[in-house]
Order: structure tokens, then C-alpha cells, then sequence
């Protein structure tokens, strides 16, 4: 009897569960969205038949990570149902497109940790970046890490890296050089991406770690080799069973989702192999700063390298705050990719907007002329860092390539409480109400659209679809809002969470393309390659018809 009343007790406690979630969502349900698919049928209101039986399960999902380029979808839906949307997710489950910049900063700067990243975007984190990292972890955890990195990060230390990057892109231009006057025709049709990415990976390797890389000098090092289109094979276009399986794990225990990495699926594989080789690299790297540092005191001055600083100051925390050798561990894999893949990805896009304004490329070489002409003037071989600062034109170049071309284009919150989304443009709902704020219950899914936001018309100008660096000389004037770490950007995320190596990327993007633009001119290839801004968790660049390439940046190189 016992035993049928607990039973009772539980299936009224789920209904009641239910009831409140059912009437707590009814704000959501009132938004405007795409047509939704039928759930029985698989048909969607545009009264077209998309077949495939799991595309009625899928909701919107298939259609938006399916997507040509990133981010198509967003502007079409964003200019019909306003900064805030709904749409459907697995099973018909809603949840929110965000790119409104009032309720982008509640999310991510006034309630902070009470918007977690949620169980899929941490496990698929863990598996490129491995386990307990700062980009997986939140709260206390999260908070602690980033005390220990801070001093790493801070604006003196970092500027005192941009010496090291230089070095990295004048072998670069050397190397480009050399095999440009090897070659009887005039310029190359090049894949800089490819180029940059070792160039960035040397870099990191000697700011980050004291440690030579050699992927400049053609030495295939296990971590090129480990990175090597990770994203682009791996991530883009996954499959409909991929979402629906995906859709289960905020239901599956954290100790069972971490075993989602050993499937036998193509993606984990990868996944698998790579970070393998990373974590093995890394733990060697961990045990060499650690003898460094204990010796210090003895026998040699303080190194100041980004892990070296780190390691000196877990060492010096208390022993309950530090972190753990797989949180060192993942450290090192996080600086590899953030230094790395990701700066050499928003390098390229630069290049190649380069090339198709060169009128935008002829100033930022007469600025850089400019500047050079100061630094002989006074008798010195390179640009200070407070050179780098005067070129106002190229800060305003990369600002707006990382605008234009987000690296990471979506982020994806859950919120677990209640809150209310207070809006910067109100939306017209399906009653036809204007409304300012959105209630949503916890547990609500938000997908909060960096490509949209920093976009957006009411923020950046008509001309916010178009490559146009000299919006950002009169940046403070945009937009009332202010979101992102730097110049109303959204690009390094915002608040808590936000990137903490932003500086780093900004100094070492300019250091790499300063030395490029002031050595080489830029231009689209004769053959005019369709470049696809692939969704591969990040914006990868492909070109159409050589997908099987994978990543590729093709322009046509010619000396000053």
C-alpha cells in the first residue's frame, strides 16, 4: 500500500511539474518563429513536403545547422520576427533565437552564472578542449580559474608578447618571399590559411609555453597534425540521429554523458585521436614548467610565459583552490586552440575582405608606411607596442573583421531559474502585441546569435551587412547598449564568461597582419574561388566545390 501511494505521490508530483512548465512557457509559445513542422506529419506550414521522418522530430534544428553559410538564416528570420524569435527543437520542444543587445546583456552580464552553457555544449567542449576547462566549467569552478590565469592576462603582460609575434610573422613573410621568387610568375595563388595557422601556431608555442613548435620550418608537429581540419570534418552538417541523440543528453547523468567520447562515430574518432596527442603534449609541457619553476629561485630569473606564470601562481595558491592536473592539462589545450586555430581563421577572413576592398588594403599599407617611417626616424628597427596603437586604421580593421566574420557565430545558454528578458526592440507577438520583455522558465534553451547581433542595422548602420573598418574610428557612438569585452563587439562573449585571451587575439592578429600588409599585396585568384563560410562550430572558410579539401583561404600573394 505504502509502495502504490509513493507511486501516486510521484505521478501527481510529474503532472503538476508539468502543468507549471506547460504555463510557464506560455510567453514563449506566443512569440513569433519560422514555420514549424508538423509533428505527425513532417510538413511544414510553407505547405512544401520535406519528407525524411526525423526532420518532424528535428523542428528546427536541421534546417539552421544544414545552412550554406552561417548565419543566412538568422538575418532572414531576424528581419521578419524582430531581434528575438521562437523556434522548434527536438520533439517540438521550444526555445529562443536571441540577438536582441538589452537581452544579450542580462544573459550574459547582469544574472551571469544563472545562465549555464548546458549539457551538450559542454560535453562537445570537453571533447575539443578536453576535461574540466575554463570553457566548460561555470560557477565557483570557473571563478577560481579564472583567478589563477588573471595575472597571465593582464594588458602589461601582453603587450609585452608583441616582440615574440613579430618574429613568428617576419619569418612568415621571409618564407612567403622566398617561395614567391621561386616561382617564374608574378605573386601565387597561396592558401594563407594554411600558412597563418602554423605561423600562429609557432607563436603560441613561444608565448604561451617557451617552446618551439618549427611548423614554419615544415616539421609536422604533433599538434598541427592533431588540429589538422578538426572543425571542418568533424562538426559541420551533422546528421538528424546526431540531434536527436544530442537532444537526450541533458536528461543523462554527467558521469555517463562523459562516455559519449568513446562512440564509435567519425566525429568522436577524430575527436578522440586529437586530443590524445594534445593531452600527451600538454602533460609534458605541465611537468617541464613545474620543475622550471620550482628551480626559478636557484639557478635563473622568472620565465614569463603565459603557462610558466600559471603554474607559479597554482603553485602559490592555497592548496584547496588549485587547480588539478587535468584542469592544467586542459589549459594547455585551451591556449593551443584559442591561440591558434581560431586567430589564424579570423586572420584569413581579414585577408580576403583585404582583397576584395583593396582600396581598405592601400590604406592600412600607407598607415603602416607611416608609422614605419616614425620608427626609423628615431632610429629603431620595429614598431613598439605603442606604434600598434597609432594605426588607428588597422585596430579598426580587425574590429571589424571580427564583427563581420565571428569567429565562434552562436553560443548556447539554458537558464535555471525564471527570469524575465528584458528587450532593447520590442517584438510583435503572434496576438499582435508589442511586448519589452519576455518571461521564460528555467530550463529554457537560448541560442544567442552573435552573427545577428553584430549585425545588426539598429547597432552598426545600414552598412552593417558590408566590410567597413571606418565605422569603428566613431564606435562609441553605436548602439546605446553595450555588450561584448571591446567596442560593443559580441564576438569574445561578455561578462563572466567571457574570453579572458581577447587581448591576446587582438595584439597577435595585428602583429601577424601588419608585417603582411606592409610586404605583400592581396587579390581574389584569376579563377574567383566561391568561399563558403562553413558552420563548423566555428566559421570555417571552404571553398565551394572543394569541400573535401577542407579548410582553405586561396589568394593571390604579390610582393611590395
Amino acid at each position: 500500500m505504502d509502495g502504490y501511494l509513493v507511486v501516486w505521490l510521484l505521478l501527481g508530483l510529474g503532472i503538476i511539474t508539468a502543468i507549471r512548465r506547460y504555463r510557464a512557457g506560455r510567453f514563449i509559445r506566443k512569440l513569433r518563429g519560422p514555420p514549424s513542422p508538423s509533428f505527425l506529419l513532417g510538413k511544414w506550414s510553407d505547405g512544401v513536403n520535406h519528407s525524411a521522418p526525423l526532420m518532424m522530430r528535428l523542428g528546427h534544428l536541421d534546417q539552421w545547422s544544414h545552412q550554406s553559410n552561417v548565419g543566412g538564416l538568422e538575418q532572414q528570420w531576424c528581419r521578419e520576427y524582430g531581434t528575438v524569435w521562437r523556434m522548434k527543437g527536438c520533439f517540438s520542444g521550444d526555445f529562443l533565437m536571441v540577438a536582441d543587445p538589452k537581452a544579450l546583456q542580462y544573459i550574459l552580464h547582469k544574472s551571469g552564472y544563472h545562465f549555464v552553457k548546458g549539457a551538450v555544449s559542454v560535453q562537445i567542449v570537453r571533447e575539443i578542449n578536453g576535461e574540466s576547462g575554463l570553457v566548460s566549467v561555470t560557477g565557483s569552478d570557473h571563478a577560481r580559474m579564472r583567478k589563477i590565469m588573471n595575472p597571465a592576462f593582464t594588458s602589461g603582460q601582453l603587450r609585452s608578447f608583441l616582440p615574440l609575434f613579430r618574429r613568428s610573422a617576419q619569418k612568415l613573410g621571409r618564407l612567403w618571399m622566398e617561395d614567391i621568387q621561386n616561382d617564374s610568375r608574378n605573386g601565387q595563388r597561396m592558401n594563407v590559411l594554411n600558412w597563418i595557422s602554423r605561423c600562429t601556431l609557432d607563436a603560441i608555442g613561444e608565448v604561451a609555453f617557451d617552446v618551439d613548435c618549427g611548423a614554419l620550418d615544415d616539421m609536422l608537429h604533433p599538434i598541427m597534425q592533431a588540429y589538422k581540419n578538426m572543425f571542418a570534418q568533424s562538426i559541420p552538417y551533422p546528421a538528424r540521429a546526431t540531434w536527436l541523440f544530442r537532444s537526450l543528453w541533458p536528461y543523462v547523468p554527467d558521469r555517463l554523458l562523459r562516455l559519449v567520447k568513446y562512440l564509435p562515430t567519425r566525429d568522436h574518432i577524430h575527436f578522440r585521436r586529437a586530443m590524445k596527442k594534445i593531452e600527451r603534449y600538454s602533460w609534458s609541457l605541465v611537468q617541464e614548467k613545474r620543475r622550471a619553476v620550482s628551480e626559478e629561485s636557484k639557478n635563473a630569473p622568472n620565465k614569463r610565459d603565459i603557462m610558466s606564470i600559471i603554474v607559479r601562481a597554482n603553485t602559490s595558491e592555497d592548496p584547496k583552490h588549485r587547480l588539478s592536473d587535468v584542469q592544467m592539462i586542459t589549459l594547455m589545450a585551451t591556449f593551443l586552440l584559442a591561440g591558434h586555430e581560431t586567430t589564424s581563421n579570423s586572420l584569413s577572413w581579414l585577408l580576403y575582405e583585404l582583397a576584395r576592398h583593396p582600396e581598405h588594403q592601400t590604406l592600412l599599407r600607407q598607415e603602416i608606411q607611416a608609422v614605419r617611417a616614425r620608427v626609423a626616424e628615431r632610429g629603431d628597427s620595429d614598431f613598439s607596442a605603442n606604434d600598434m596603437d597609432s594605426m588607428h586604421l588597422v585596430v579598426a580593421a580587425i574590429k571589424e573583421i571580427l564583427r563581420l566574420h565571428p569567429i565562434v557565430p552562436t553560443y548556447i545558454r539554458v537558464s535555471t531559474r525564471d527570469e524575465v528578458l528584458p528587450l532593447a526592440h520590442p517584438v510583435t507577438n503572434v496576438d499582435g502585441e508589442t511586448v519589452n520583455e519576455i518571461p521564460i522558465p528555467s530550463g529554457t534553451h537560448l541560442f544567442l546569435s552573435v552573427w545577428t547581433y553584430n549585425r545588426l542595422p539598429q547597432i552598426w548602420g545600414k552598412d552593417a551587412h558590408e566590410f567597413n573598418p571606418s565605422r569603428f574610428l566613431v564606435q562609441e557612438t553605436l548602439g546605446e547598449t553595450h555588450v561584448g569585452v571591446t567596442s560593443n563587439l559580441m564576438t569574445f562573449g561578455a561578462g563572466l564568461q567571457a574570453c579572458l585571451g581577447w587581448r591576446f587575439a587582438l595584439i597577435e592578429i595585428q602583429a601577424i597582419l601588419v608585417e603582411l600588409i606592409e610586404r605583400f599585396a592581396f587579390g581574389i585568384p584569376e579563377d574567383r574561388p566561391e568561399i563558403v563560410q562553413l558552420p563548423a562550430g566555428i566559421t570555417t572558410p571552404i571553398v565551394k566545390g572543394e569541400e573535401a579539401v577542407g579548410a582553405q583561404m586561396p589568394l593571390h600573394v604579390v610582393p611590395i
